[in-house]
């Protein structure tokens, strides 16, 4: 089975959901979190929705960034890193609603500046939904904005007297949210231009305004141009009628025009004179001449504070058909007031009020708490009459809890009975205390008409006086309900508990709760009655068996038989023939039907989907590797010097005389050497001479081997031993293919031979 809850998100849901409104709800949530892997993120869920402070979510930061463990709220001893907002960020996801109050000192306004300048986000909450603000001063009231994301549907604002400039802070909210509901709570005036600063604001659905200015003719006119509103809740305390008359003067028509309207008034009364407007109005009210447009026509909650003729009076203008109606009245109220606020809610939402709630004010129950604290007797109890209403057919949850007026009779509940024939739930000032004197002045037999009447009612809740009853209702089996499931008596009185437990198994056999006062330390605690209501609750069991025993044998029993019997008949066919005359005129009536459309008009604010995408723009390098290593070759050059083998005579020069030289040749130091044949050679290469002198006397200095005159001294010799005679004639280079002259030796890098 609870395999089965698990695959149904809903019906987990729902099952959570009742486990948390249980009187240790939340502990047992926490516990089944920690037990099942399963259901950890669903309980995690229901657990985190709904906080009342801000402190579990400062305890999710690492302890050693808390200035004391035991005691988050009074904040950090440093800046916390984006990994120490992790958890705090993961567990507020699931936080839907939060409330935040400054006089309970828990949470160091530190906390706040550590949130604005060090978060990570721009909403640490980014799934609020409900935002409950009670502050004092300015600088809390301004750490507010911290919270308020754009999915922020309801916003609840208690300011103190402390704040007096909210223009700014106003104007900041409808910049960052968009309300569905807006609730406003000061002592202090509203800003003149509210509704200028809120005029943005045209999704509201539920509306409270508690503070002085809250009824002026400018808030009337802009809340009732709010297209969705259906939920209002106004303060009326303290104002007079006419005030409370004002907030509708931009919505009603002012009455019917005359010509002393427009031209007598404006120009002949002065500011000393009487204004007769308001008396007008309230003779053309009494006269039905007053026309009255559709004010608020889509409202279906209405929440009132006030003296009961205030709220008689704004319940006039209201024309839609409510469904919900809660009232904080001063106790005890006028009975002229309360008979004409009894008759307009009956005239005006009797055929569609469903809830009607009604309690007192602040002032009236301390009023009540100082007499109860003090020595000043039995506490004072007043009647308050419910014949006055008369007529709520769809009434279906009815509560009344005042403290003084909370005597009611039994026939009380007959006309209420009457009234409210599908009554479901009913509270009649269930911790109510009498004296021993007086007593409650309900009795357990008057419950009696509520049981045959109210064929639904399930829940009751009142004090009652539980006597014996009477032989016609123990007789009566009408009087016994099978809706009835839940009584509570309070500080009832009980007298005999066996009779009072005969009498409550006849009227409610299937009752499964009963429940009574019996904390010894509660004013108004009776200890005989606490265990006349234990005995009863421990008989009441058994008497409910025997009750539905015996009934449904009885029922058994009186089942109808079938009772048979022969019979002729006579059915001889007789005619029988008659002449007369008819005339018929068939009736007819005429009737016409007018058919209204009813017409709304809704505005539908249309929010595109927008996405932000990053894109990553950067471009892609590759890194490759290039092998620019430059190729080498090495070559080899053959250098070697061309060889060349000559034969050389090496007799030496035949000296010739001075005299054998003809006179008319001049001596020169450049023939000395040289036969005179060879000088025709020598001048073409000078320049060649020159060339081989430079490298000679330069490149070569030493580059002459010593091989080569070996080798010439060795050729030398071996001519001697081959026996040739040694020429005297001189050696001139032959002529040959590879090199003729010594220019072409010298081009070709042959390194000439030294002579």
């Amino acid at each position: 089975m609870f395999a089965t809850i698990l695959r149904d998100p809903d019906a987990a849901k729902k099952l959570l959901d009742t486990i948390a409104d249980s009187p240790t709800g939340r502990r047992s949530i926490s516990r089944l979190a920690r037990t099942c892997k399963a259901i950890c993120e669903p309980a995690l869920d229901v657990l985190w929705r709904e906080l009342d402070s801000l402190l579990p979510l400062v305890a999710l930061f690492p302890n050693n960034l808390l200035k004391r463990t035991r005691r988050p709220g009074l904040g950090l001893i440093k800046a916390p890193s984006p990994e120490d907002w992790d958890r705090l960020l993961e567990y507020g996801k699931r936080v839907r609603r939060i409330t935040y109050s400054e006089a309970s000192s828990v949470i160091s306004p530190a906390v706040f500046a550590t949130i604005s300048d060090h978060s990570p986000v721009s909403y640490i909450l980014p799934n609020l939904q409900q935002l409950i603000w009670k502050v004092e001063n300015t600088a809390a009231l301004e750490a507010s904005t911290l919270f308020m994301n754009p999915e922020l549907q309801s916003l609840v604002l208690e300011i103190g007297h402390r704040v007096p400039k909210l223009d700014a802070y106003l104007s900041k909210v409808c910049s960052l949210t968009q309300l569905t509901a807006f609730s406003f709570t000061s002592p202090t005036t509203l800003p003149q231009n509210f509704t200028d600063l809120l005029r943005s604001q045209n999704t509201l659905e539920k509306l409270s305004l508690v503070a002085p200015g809250a009824l002026s003719r400018q808030i009337g006119h802009w809340a009732a141009s709010l297209p969705a509103l259906h939920s209002l809740e106004l303060d009326l305390t303290g104002r007079s009628v006419i005030a409370v008359e004002g907030f509708f003067d931009d919505i009603i028509p002012s009455g019917a025009n005359t010509p002393s309207d427009t031209t007598s008034n404006s120009s002949i009364l002065s500011g000393d004179e009487i204004d007769f407007t308001e008396i007008r109005k309230s003779s053309l009210r009494l006269t039905g001449d007053l026309r009255n447009g559709g004010v608020f026509a889509d409202l279906q909650h209405v929440a009132l504070t006030g003296e009961t003729a205030n709220i008689a009076v704004f319940l006039k203008h209201i024309t839609s058909q409510l469904t919900s109606l809660e009232l904080v009245i001063e106790d005890p109220p006028e009975m002229t007031d309360w008979q004409d606020l009894s008759f307009i809610i009956c005239d005006h939402f009797g055929g569609s009020l469903r809830s009607l709630r009604i309690t007192a004010t602040g002032s009236s129950r301390f009023s009540e708490l100082v007499r109860s604290t003090s020595r000043a007797g039995d506490p004072t109890s007043r009647h308050l009459p419910l014949q006055y209403l008369t007529s709520l057919a769809c009434l279906v949850r009815l509560e009344i809890d005042l403290p003084e007026s909370t005597l009611f009779r039994d026939e009380d509940l007959q006309c209420l009975a009457k009234a409210c024939p599908n009554l479901e739930m009913l509270k009649l000032c269930p911790m109510a205390r009498f004296s021993a004197t007086s007593g409650p002045g309900l009795s357990l037999e008057g419950v009696s008409v509520l049981t045959t009447n109210c064929r639904r009612l399930h829940t009751l809740w009142l004090v009652i006086d539980a006597r014996r009853g009477s032989e016609e209702t123990l007789a009566s089996l009408e009087v016994s309900s099978r809706s009835l499931l839940r009584l509570h008596v309070g500080h009832s009185a009980v007298s005999d508990p066996l009779h009072t437990t005969i009498l409550l198994s006849h009227l409610a056999p299937h009752l499964e709760i009963l429940k009574w006062f019996h904390e010894k330390n509660r004013p108004g605690f009776v200890e005989a009655h606490a265990l006349g209501w234990q005995k009863v609750s421990d008989w009441l069991p058994h008497l409910q068996d025997v009750r539905l025993m015996e009934r449904a044998r009885v029922a058994a029993m009186e089942k109808p038989k079938v009772v048979t019997k022969d019979q002729s008949v006579d059915a001889t066919d007789k005619r029988t023939y008659v002449n007369k005359f008819a005339h018929v005129r068939p009736k007819t009536s005429e009737r016409a039907t007018q058919s209204t459309p009813s017409l709304v008009d809704r505005m539908t604010q249309v929010k595109p989907d927008l996405l932000s995408v990053f894109v990553d723009a950067t471009p892609r390098c590759v890194e490759t590797q290039v092998d620019a290593t430059p190729q080498v070759c090495h070559k080899s050059v053959g250098a070697e010097p061309m060889k060349a083998d000559a034969g050389v005579d090496a007799t030496p020069p035949t000296v010739k005389r001075q005299d054998d030289i003809h006179h008319d040749e001049k001596p020169s130091p450049f023939f000395h050497r040289y036969d005179f044949h060879a000088i025709p050679s020598v001048f073409p290469t000078v320049f060649g001479l020159l060339a081989f002198t430079y490298r000679i006397f330069l490149t070569y200095p030493l580059a002459i081997p010593k091989h080569v005159l070996d080798k010439s001294l060795s050729m030398l010799h071996a001519e001697k031993a081959n026996g040739d005679e040694p020429s005297r004639e001189s050696h001139e280079l032959q002529d040959s293919s590879s090199c003729s002259t010594t220019t072409e030796l010298l081009d070709r890098d042959i390194p000439p031979v030294c002579l």
